[in-house]
């Protein structure tokens, strides 16, 4: 048994020893992980890998012992967490010995270090010791790259793991850390040291008496000059290490005395990124430094400041310039001072005062915007600067107002005081004598109505803006003045005809009028209430010159203003009451008039969303009233009114729709199911008792024999309906559903089927999973597969077929597959196919007015991409098998389906793709044409060695295309010309004077939109192969 033993106790000390050899003599790399993973086995132990080394240990030969050392070392790598703390002891002083060994050891030994400084067992002390071993023994910048990495690595772990040890060092340890740090070039090696000298700082480490040199160790990298090679492995970029050394320099005042004088010399430099650096690391600094850090150096960094903003021929610098000069104002006013100390900010921002006051007051104007920047910047930094720079600054603005008379002067002068008014916006004032506006409210509302009296637009669009910001600070603007800021308003609303000033001035009512909801409602929407009535009246006398412009501002100023919970309850009855009298033939009204009363209340019912008391209001006032309006004008009567023929006309219908979708999306479930038991009654029942003015000359049957008006109004209960909250319980759904089934298959009136298709498949999206959901999708396909066949209905079930296959493609339904081979399978046939290829775009596309998101919709996310992956392959499929007559549909499409896709997923199928794409290029519909375009243009840009391989079938497509009879088709071949530009350009060198001869037609294309992108692209071949291209 003893023998056994034996045998087993020498059979893996003898196959280490082969391990050993064949590691250190033989120079193979592999053994070292096999003894490794013997150690981790248990196989042996590190005392055992030792005692195996021993005759390498001692060799006389210096590469001999460094390749014993290496194999210790690597094993210790992966293996440090299974060593006993008395094994660390050990192994530390046989390495702390060996790094008085030869220079061709130290390497291995650094490495074993490096393992050993991320023990868990590693005792006190050994970590001060590793680290003075280091700092005696070994001059770090002789060695090489990896190698002075390795000891960065060692200080990073212990100063990890054994902090307060290392501070025990004191100076010493930062001492030493200079000395090893000194004259390192390698970025990836700065990295790691400047990191390690940012947490000597932050940690509170001993620097003195040595801050100066760490300072100067460091700070010798400033500016960093880096350019990274091309194809870097490390990816290390300059601005790594620009801000790696930024927030070093930035970590501590103690550099303070270094760091300002380097940084005022590096901004006067003549250097764009030295100046961006230093401006960029003041800006940090101030962060963490004092007044009394600052003190003696405000002058010169001003002065510097001062004249990048005034001289620079760089907009960045000018902004970091700015942003610094901010940060110094921030910094002087938050810092503490002692009682008997000088307040340095008033000082500082007199002395900004004095430099750029006077350029304020200059005839020619030359430096008063880079004067009023750096007034500003200082005035944003905190409120007691604000209130220094505003009291000192602003009544010298009014005044070079008055004394200029030219519109453009005047201009820039309101600009200038438009920027601190927005300042005052920052700073909270309790007391209301220390606002800075307070002194000077009825100046600045006089100079903003002289703006806005003006006849000059671009200065009244200023004094527009001045306007909202000023009536956005409390107590400036008094009652008088806002009745003045109102006429303004409305005089700029109708009477002016430049209309940027309109819409600048509508946008500013609406604004103003939630601030102050009585002085509009008192002297604005009185007045709109009058010009609505002329309004009409001009319609009755057929009044073209007036009726469009004026109605329609009318209208819009009524939307715009209605920002306000009591506003919107006057301004939503004018509006449909207005709608009434359009309603009761009295005028001539065509559908733009009444699109644009709906597009008003569109936009109404989109400001009342966010309150939900608001949104509530618009609902129950507005929706009863419109579907009164549309069930009457679908009544049979005697004498056919015009107006209401409108009401019924498709492009009315749809903005009513995008009303009544609007008004109900955000809903409460609980008020959208006490709407939904009024309105889904009223299209099944014919219940009429909630509308308004419900006397009706015969009963509301949409569904029962309803006449063709009757029907199309499906196109209302859809736009409710598919809007609900997901939640809400739609009464009588089993009999709505199948109503909307049949209606959808009715061929007599198109717009009624398709919208009750809409219907049927937005309630299907939206229908929770289970056994009612599956039965309604019975009935669906049933239907399909019935009326596909032949009939008068044919192409209605097919309508019925996409969106219910669209319902169930948002949802991820597993029906949809199916659903989704059915429509392939049509674009083989005869009548359908080109409508079925067309299809595929709709189920890409989103929708406006059923199965949104913002309906309540479920979308799942990355549907596109899952349609793509599920389908494209049996498309292609499809395609090839396909008889020649048949192609052009399975092409429309697939190029349906690739332009509705991220290019990143087309990408990796480009290879399989491609010859399709290229054939599409060649149907002579210019639908596929312009879609195919679309989808390659992005694909040259990405993929272009894929594409250079099809580079004489592109070209030839391309210039054929730029002359097809479509204006879309000729814009997008171009472009896709000027993308062909970006493929190696050897490839492209043989075409060239092909396509220069050929770009020249285009260049007298009748259109300039035409001749613009032929201009881009052949400017583009031209500098093919030249010199710097």
């Amino acid at each position: 048994m003893a023998a056994a033993a034996t045998l087993e106790a020498v059979a893996p000390t003898g196959a280490l020893q082969g391990l050993v050899h064949d590691f250190v003599m033989g120079q193979q790399e592999g053994p070292a992980d096999r003894v490794a993973a013997g150690v981790k086995s248990g196989s042996y132990t590190v005392l055992q890998v030792v005692e195996a080394l021993g005759s390498c240990l001692e060799n006389p030969e210096p590469r001999t012992r460094a390749r014993g050392i290496q194999l210790l070392s690597q094993v210790l790598l992966q293996c440090h967490s299974l060593l006993l703390e008395k094994e660390v002891v050990h192994l530390i002083l046989f390495y702390e010995n060996r790094l008085k060994d030869h220079h061709l050891v130290i390497p291995s030994v650094l490495h074993g270090l490096k393992a050993l400084s991320l023990c868990v067992a590693l005792p006190p002390g050994l970590a001060v010791s590793v680290l003075k071993a280091i700092f005696q023994e070994v001059h770090v910048q002789s060695l090489s790259q990896v190698n002075r990495h390795t000891v960065y690595s060692i200080i990073s772990n212990f100063m990890r793991t054994r902090d307060e040890e290392l501070k025990g060092l004191g100076a010493d340890f930062t001492f030493g850390f200079i000395q090893m740090m000194d004259g390192e070039k390698d970025p990836r090696n700065l990295l790691v040291a400047f990191r390690i000298v940012h947490d000597l700082i932050s940690r509170d480490y001993t620097l003195e008496p040595f801050v100066e040199e760490l300072f100067e160790v460091t700070s010798c990298y400033f500016p960093i000059d880096f350019t990274p090679p091309p194809n870097d492995p490390y990816g290390i970029q300059r601005e790594d290490l620009v801000l790696s050394l930024q927030a070093v320099l930035a970590s501590t005042a103690q550099f303070a005395e270094f760091l300002l004088p380097l940084l005022v010399e590096k901004v006067d430099s003549e250097i764009l990124s030295a100046k961006l650096d230093s401006l960029q690391t003041l800006n940090a600094c101030c962060a963490v430094y004092g007044q009394k850090e600052l003190q003696d150096f405000l002058p010169s960094l001003w002065a510097s400041i001062r004249r990048e903003v005034f001289q620079t021929a760089s907009e960045q610098v000018e902004a970091e310039g700015l942003a610094a000069l901010r940060s110094l104002t921030a910094c002087l006013s938050c810092s503490v001072l002692r009682t008997d100390a000088e307040d340095l900010l008033d000082s500082f921002l007199s002395s900004i005062l004095q430099d750029c006051r006077h350029h304020l007051c200059e005839p020619d104007m030359k430096l008063v915007w880079p004067s009023a920047k750096l007034l500003q910047a200082a005035a944003g930094a905190s409120a007691r600067a604000c209130y220094h720079i505003t009291s000192n600054v602003l009544p010298l603005l009014l005044e070079q107002f008055h004394k200029h008379s030219q519109s453009n002067q005047r201009r820039t002068i309101l600009e200038m005081i438009l920027g601190f008014l927005k300042l005052q916006q920052k700073w909270s004032y309790e007391d209301k004598g220390e606002r800075p506006l307070s002194g000077f409210k009825d100046q600045l509302g006089s100079v903003v109505f002289m703006a806005l009296a003006d006849p000059n637009a671009q200065l009244q669009l200023v004094g527009i803006r001045a306007l909202t910001v000023l009536a956005a600070q409390p107590d400036l603007l008094s009652s008088g003045d806002l009745e003045l800021a109102v006429g303004h308003l409305y005089r700029l609303s109708f009477v002016e005809e430049d209309s940027q000033s309109w819409v600048a001035a509508l946008e500013a009512a609406g604004h103003l009028a939630a601030l102050y909801p009585v002085a509009f409602s008192s002297y604005l929407v009185p007045r709109l209430a009058e010009e609505l009535c002329v309004g009409e009246l001009d319609l009755a006398r057929e009044d073209e010159g007036n009726k469009c412009a004026r109605h329609l501002r009318c209208l819009q100023a009524l939307s715009a203003v209605s920002t306000h919970p009591s506003i919107v309850k006057e301004t939503l009855p004018l509006l449909l009451q207005h709608l009434c009298q359009l309603n009761k033939g009295n005028m001539v009204a065509g559908p733009s008039e009444v699109i644009a009363v709906c597009q008003s209340l569109q936009q109404l019912a989109e400001q009342c969303q966010p309150d939900p008391e608001s949104c509530w209001y618009f609902h129950q006032t507005a929706v009863p009233r419109l579907l009164a309006l549309a069930v009457q004008a679908s009544m049979p009567e005697k004498e056919h009114s015009v107006i209401r023929k409108v009401l019924l006309e498709d492009e009315v219908l749809a903005a009513m729709v995008s009303v009544i979708g609007t008004a109900t999306t955000h809903l409460s479930p609980d008020l959208a199911a006490q709407s939904a038991a009024h309105i889904v009654p009223l299209f099944l029942d014919g219940n009429i008792s909630f509308l308004p003015e419900n006397s009706f000359p015969c009963r509301f049957q949409p569904f029962q024999d309803g006449s063709s008006g009757q029907r199309r109004l499906v196109a209302l209960l859809m736009a409710f309906v598919c809007s609900l909250p997901r939640d809400v319980e739609i009464p009588q759904l089993n009999q709505l559903m199948r109503e909307l089934l049949e209606l959808s298959c009715c061929h007599s009136c198109p717009f009624s089927s398709t919208a009750a298709a809409k219907c049927f498949a937005g309630l299907l999206n939206k229908h929770p999973a289970g056994q009612q959901l599956d039965e309604f999708l019975q009935l669906a396909v049933d239907k399909v597969e019935a009326g596909l066949g032949s009939g008068p209905s044919r192409s209605q079930v097919f309508t019925l077929l996409l969106w219910v296959t669209k319902a169930l493609v948002l949802r991820y339904h597993p029906l949809s597959s199916c659903l989704t081979n059915r429509l392939m399978g049509l674009l083989s046939d005869p009548e359908l196919g080109p409508a079925a290829a067309d299809g595929f775009s709709l189920l890409m596309s989103n929708c406006t007015d059923v199965m949104t998101r913002a309906g309540h919709a479920e979308v799942r996310l990355m549907f596109r991409q899952r349609f793509f992956t599920d389908n494209v392959p049996a498309l292609v499929q499809g395609f090839q098998a396909a008889p020649q007559d048949v192609k052009p549909n399975y092409l429309k499409a697939l190029s349906h389906v690739l332009n509705s896709l991220p290019k990143h997923v087309v990408l990796p199928e480009l290879p399989t793709l491609l010859s399709l794409l290229l054939e599409a290029l060649s149907s002579p519909d210019c639908v596929v044409q312009l879609s195919t375009l679309r989808c390659l243009q992005p694909l040259l840009l990405e993929a272009p060695q894929v594409m250079s391989l099809h580079i004489d079938t592109l070209v030839t497509k391309f210039l054929n295309l730029s002359s097809s009879p479509s204006m879309a088709v000729r814009i997008a071949a171009l472009q896709c010309m000027h993308a062909l530009t970006r493929l190696p350009t050897p490839v492209l060198l043989p075409y060239k004077p092909q396509v220069i001869r050929a770009l020249a037609k285009p260049l007298d294309d009748k259109k300039r939109l035409v001749r613009k992108e032929a201009v881009s692209a052949r400017g583009e071949w031209f500098l093919l192969g030249s010199p710097g291209s």
